[in-house]
């Protein structure tokens, strides 16, 4: 028969009690660790991100020029007005066409200008032959006053001898003082003469120039006017006059039968050896870029080196237009209006600790960048004080050390951790 023992079943009660507490105890531990755990770090992709390693040596701070075209230098380009007001009346090439000097690109017509041209010609002749009317005239004149003035220089020849002659007859007592008198005043008389007649042939001589010198002034105005009026006529036929390729005119092409005022642009040519780059830079980054500071043209089919020969002090959409000379030459297909890239050289910084250029980071800022760890699986959070920037590349003050790999590409999507781990 069974006895009962009350002081069995209070034990195991007892330990119930126990177990059950301990059990509440273990839990409540359990939670409490759990809600003190950090979430776990988010897996990222290895492959996905882009990462460099922090380095120390030279760096050159450039400025990057996205959109830019290739555009005519001041030099290089001839805009061919119309010399007269006159109909197009032939077009021989269009733009894109290569020209060479002698080149004609389109004829002109212009009626009046032939008459005039006519005109200024017999106008021409006529001072022409009024010049040698009149030389003619003046010359005969001429003659006959010096056919008197030889008359009296013989007459004061043959008078001085006379009286030379009296004289010494007189000093031996020959002749009478009367006598010698008489061929002395004769003698001095036609002096006198002789005297007036070259006075007057040299005055004669003299207006003789100024009358033919103001017939050849008027030979001259006629022959200049033939001058203009047949360069006006040799420009109807509007040629190149350089080498290069035609342009589109800004104002829009002429067309056969159009009226063009004198004056007004009819063609226009670009020497394509003489091109320069027109680069579009943020005004943010303009700041620093001098005049003379070495650059590099990217055409899309080859680079060539310039250097910056003006910037434009006026801002245009966030952007200023730096244009740059280039001091080599032009890859094939290089034309005017091509698009290209690029880069100028700000500075040349010696013996700085650098990285490549985050896909956020600005120049002398504080960056949060993601570091990675020395095993390669993981990365954490680091602030990150930087320099100036380049294109590429930009200084580290604070937060990384040489050797140091970080990753560089867009991480906002993970603001939220400090912590990822690389797979």
């Amino acid at each position: 028969m069974d006895i009962a023992r009350p002081d069995l079943k209070q034990k195991k009660k007892r330990q119930m009690f126990v177990w059950a507490g301990v059990g509440v105890v273990v839990l409540a531990v359990a939670v409490f660790l759990v809600s003190r755990l950090k979430p776990a770090a988010p897996p990222v992709d290895r492959s996905a991100i882009w990462m460099d390693t922090v380095k120390r040596g030279p760096m050159i701070r450039q400025v990057r020029g996205s959109t830019g075209t290739l555009v005519p230098r001041e030099d290089s380009i001839l805009l061919i007005p119309a010399l007269t007001d006159a109909t197009v009346v032939r077009i021989r090439v269009l733009p894109g066409a290569k020209v060479t000097p002698d080149s004609i690109i389109l004829d002109l017509a212009d009626p009046q200008l032939n008459q005039q041209l006519l005109s200024a010609k017999l106008a021409q002749q006529q001072a022409e032959a009024d010049y040698k009317s009149l030389q003619s005239q003046l010359q005969s004149t001429l003659m006959d006053k010096k056919i008197a003035a030889a008359e009296v220089n013989s007459n004061y020849t043959q008078d001085q001898l006379q009286a030379q002659q009296d004289k010494q007859l007189y000093d031996l007592g020959v002749i009478a003082g009367i006598a010698y008198s008489k061929s002395k005043n004769t003698a001095d008389q036609l002096t006198a003469q002789h005297q007036l007649s070259l006075q007057q042939l040299e005055v004669n001589e003299n207006a003789i120039k100024i009358q033919l010198s103001s017939a050849q002034s008027k030979i001259d105005q006629a022959k200049t006017l033939v001058d203009l009026y047949e360069k006006q006529t040799g420009a109807l036929q509007v040629k190149a006059g350089i080498a290069g390729e035609v342009a589109a005119l800004p104002a829009g092409p002429v067309s056969v039968g159009t009226h063009v005022p004198a004056g007004t642009p009819v063609a226009e040519v670009i020497q394509l050896d003489k091109l320069k780059a027109a680069l579009q830079i943020a005004e943010t980054q303009a700041h620093d870029i001098q005049l003379g500071q070495p650059a590099s043209i990217d055409t899309h089919n080859g680079v060539v080196a310039g250097h910056v020969s003006r910037i434009d002090p006026t801002v245009l959409n966030g952007t200023r237009t730096v244009d740059v000379q280039l001091d080599g030459p032009l890859p094939p297909g290089a034309v005017p209006n091509l698009s290209v890239d690029g880069t100028i050289d700000l500075e040349r910084m010696t013996d700085v600790l650098y990285v490549g250029r985050p896909a956020l980071g600005n120049e002398n800022s504080t960056l949060s960048l993601f570091r990675v760890d020395p095993d390669g699986k993981s990365a954490v959070r680091v602030p990150v004080k930087v320099g100036r920037a380049s294109v590429n590349n930009i200084q580290v003050l604070e937060g990384l050390k040489e050797g140091d790999t970080v990753i560089l590409s867009d991480m906002s999507r993970y603001d939220s951790v400090d912590r990822v781990r690389l797979e």
